[in-house]
C-alpha cells in the first residue's frame, strides 16, 4: 500500500482511501488491486498473462494498447544514469501508467498551483500520472521494483524535461 507524503507541510498519509481522495482530487488516478505471484523466473507474456483480469478492462476502458514488464534493481545495468535520467523533473506527452508488482518506487509530483508532493508505491499500486504533470521518480539507492507499464503509444513516455531543478530541494 501507498504512502503520501507531503514535505512542506509535513504530512505522511498511510490510508489509502484518502490517498486515492487525495490523488483523484488532484488528477492522478490511484487504485489499488489484487497481487498475483508470479515467478522470478517468469518471463514478460507470463506475467502479463497472470495479470490480465485486471488488465484488459483497464486498458480497454482507458484506450491503453501496449503494456511490457520492467524490473529494476541492484544487478540491473547503466542502473545511476538509469535513476539519473528520471530524477530530473519531466513531463511527458502520455499518461504514465505503472502498477507495482513487486518492490516500491517514489513517484514526486510538482503541480501547477505549485504544491509538491510524493507517493511511496509499492506491491498492489496502480498509478496513473496525466500527460503534462510535472514529476520525477526514484527507485532509489538499492533498487526493487517490479512494474507493469501502461501505454498508449511507447513514444509517449519520452521524458521533456523542465530544467526547474525543484527536484533538488526535494531529494
Amino acid at each position: 500500500m501507498a504512502i503520501l507524503t507531503i514535505p512542506d507541510d509535513g504530512i505522511q498519509i498511510n490510508n489509502s482511501k484518502e490517498i486515492r481522495s487525495f490523488l483523484n482530487d488532484r488528477g492522478v488516478f490511484y487504485d489499488i488491486w489484487d497481487t498475483v505471484h508470479v515467478n522470478n523466473d517468469d518471463s514478460m507474456e507470463v506475467i502479463l498473462e497472470k495479470y490480465a483480469p485486471f488488465l484488459k478492462p483497464y486498458m480497454e476502458k482507458n484506450g491503453y494498447q501496449v503494456a511490457d514488464v520492467i524490473n529494476i534493481n541492484e544487478k540491473t545495468e547503466n542502473y545511476q544514469a538509469l535513476r539519473n535520467k528520471f530524477l530530473a523533473e519531466h513531463i511527458h506527452t502520455e499518461d504514465e501508467v505503472r502498477y507495482f508488482i513487486d518492490g516500491e518506487g517514489l513517484f514526486w509530483f510538482h503541480l501547477e498551483n505549485g504544491e509538491v508532493f510524493n507517493v511511496l508505491c509499492q506491491a498492489g499500486d496502480l498509478i496513473s500520472v496525466p500527460a503534462g504533470v510535472k514529476h520525477w521518480f526514484d527507485a532509489g539507492e538499492k533498487p526493487f521494483v517490479k512494474v507493469i507499464r501502461i501505454f498508449i503509444d511507447i513514444s509517449g513516455w519520452v521524458p521533456h524535461y523542465t530544467e526547474s531543478s525543484i527536484e533538488k530541494n526535494y531529494n
